[in-house]
């Protein structure tokens, strides 16, 4: 590691939330709790986790487990399925499957409906389901552009193997796939891009941890917001222990981090991206910049705008 590089600080880290249910078919984690919608985590506005649940198989596939049509408007969501299946269709005409590995990248931009489910398949059967959703700001000239849908699948995210640090001989070495991945959903790492295209600077990367006998260096850009969240298993970040559903918010100075697993086969999303200093107004399924925006919406959708 070299010795000049600035490391960031944690600024804050914020424990595991309780859980709740979103409809009938995710029990999340909150992860922001009392951080979502704030600038602190700009340009991340919530972030909601479904840790591994077992789902029995369904016997009224009429009504499936999930969240019915409902609006947004000035975002974007992004969910990842990590075991079972998401089922998305939106009023753009898109209708979708994502499972173990993909990705669904949905911006709503000036208004869209949409409805998200188990899929007709997995409630068949039933099994274990895991998943996230992010939903990240877009800048005002980008908030009444034309809605986007980017069905990104596992097999077209790439993967870049992360570099291990030798404190004590002051060398850097690069890792096996198997040893310690990231795998690059948007965003930059190591000179390889992700698939999504994103309206302001966004990385968002999976990062897979195998061992727990070394410690790795994350590189960033000074300035942006950094969040590291542990999906599955434990880490030190900058000596500080996390475990299932914590995050840490760093310090926006420095551009390196360090992780180290506390636990085999773990799992992190390192989210990252470009401040947005803009006004933030929210209200339900809207964020726009001021409170005339807000209700603005809410009169475009209940006439049909959307």
């Amino acid at each position: 590691m070299n010795s000049s590089t600035v490391q960031k600080a944690i600024k804050e880290i914020c424990r595991k939330p309780p859980q709740h249910w979103v409809g009938d078919g995710f029990l999340v984690y909150p992860v922001f709790s009392n951080k979502a919608f704030t600038q602190e985590l700009s340009p991340f506005l919530m972030f909601d986790y479904a840790a591994p649940k077992e789902f029995p198989p369904q016997k009224n596939l009429n009504r499936r487990r999930g969240v019915g049509q409902h609006p947004h408007r000035g975002f974007e969501t992004v969910t990842i399925a990590f075991q079972g299946e998401v089922e998305h269709a939106d009023s753009q005409g898109n209708n979708d499957v994502i499972g173990p590995g993909d990705v669904q990248w949905m911006t709503a931009a000036k208004g869209i409906i949409h409805e998200e489910f188990h899929s007709t398949e997995f409630s068949k059967r039933g099994g274990v389901f895991e998943m996230c959703q992010l939903w990240v700001n877009l800048p005002k000239k980008y908030k009444m552009k034309k809605p986007r849908y980017q069905p990104i699948l596992a097999k077209d995210i790439p993967s870049v193997p992360l570099v291990s640090v030798n404190d004590e001989k002051q060398v850097d070495n690069v890792c096996t796939l198997e040893e310690a991945n990231a795998k690059i959903i948007s965003g930059e790492f190591r000179g390889v891009k992700g698939p999504a295209k994103t309206f302001s600077p966004v990385n968002l990367w999976i990062v897979s941890l195998s061992t727990k006998a070394k410690e790795f260096e994350l590189e960033f850009v000074e300035g942006h917001t950094t969040l590291v969240f542990v999906q599955k298993g434990g880490i030190t970040v900058q000596g500080k222990e996390l475990n299932l559903a914590d995050v840490a918010i760093m310090d926006r100075a420095g551009s390196k981090l360090v992780v180290k697993a506390t636990q085999k086969n773990t799992s992190l999303l390192i989210l990252s991206g470009e401040p947005i200093d803009e006004p933030i107004a929210a209200r339900g399924p809207f964020v726009m910049n001021t409170d005339k925006e807000l209700r603005q919406a809410m009169v475009d959708f209940q006439r049909g705008a959307f």
